[in-house]
């Protein structure tokens, strides 16, 4: 079988993905297809995936193969530009998700306060409420 030389291929690939940005964009725009009710029915066969990939020890040797150095250089390649964008536009998705905790954490009534490392019932209450917030989303 007649197989292509692999850096051509993968500049092929690259070249054609930088270019294909705004049509990634103008399709998602113009589906209708229902992209989080299909991810929600989908979690099923997400989580045998996963599961399997945990089991058989693939994904234990793909982030082993992969190694710490390639993951500290994406950081330092491609994080951090990225990272503080994504950060700046996701305020007020922030916002918006803390905003149940902050409001349960306001109406907490906390033990009173103990000396200096005999305060757990207060750490308690705070997870106990963190928790019963998370649960009730």
């Amino acid at each position: 079988m007649q197989v292509k030389d692999v850096n051509a291929s993968a500049q092929k690939w690259s070249t054609r993905a930088n270019a294909a940005g705004q049509d990634y964009v103008n399709n998602s725009q113009a589906t209708q297809k229902d992209q989080a009710a299909l991810a929600a029915a989908a979690a099923p066969i997400w989580a045998a995936a996963v599961q399997a990939a945990a089991t058989s020890g693939r994904y234990a040797k793909r982030v082993t193969a992969a190694g710490t150095a390639k993951w500290k250089n994406g950081v330092k390649t491609k994080g951090a530009t990225r990272y503080p964008d994504g950060v700046s536009k996701a305020g007020g998705n922030y916002a918006t998700g803390v905003q149940p905790y902050f409001a349960a954490l306001a109406n907490e009534q906390l033990p009173a306060r103990q000396t200096k490392g005999n305060n757990i019932a207060r750490v308690q209450t705070v997870i106990q409420t963190l928790m019963s917030t998370k649960q009730n989303m």
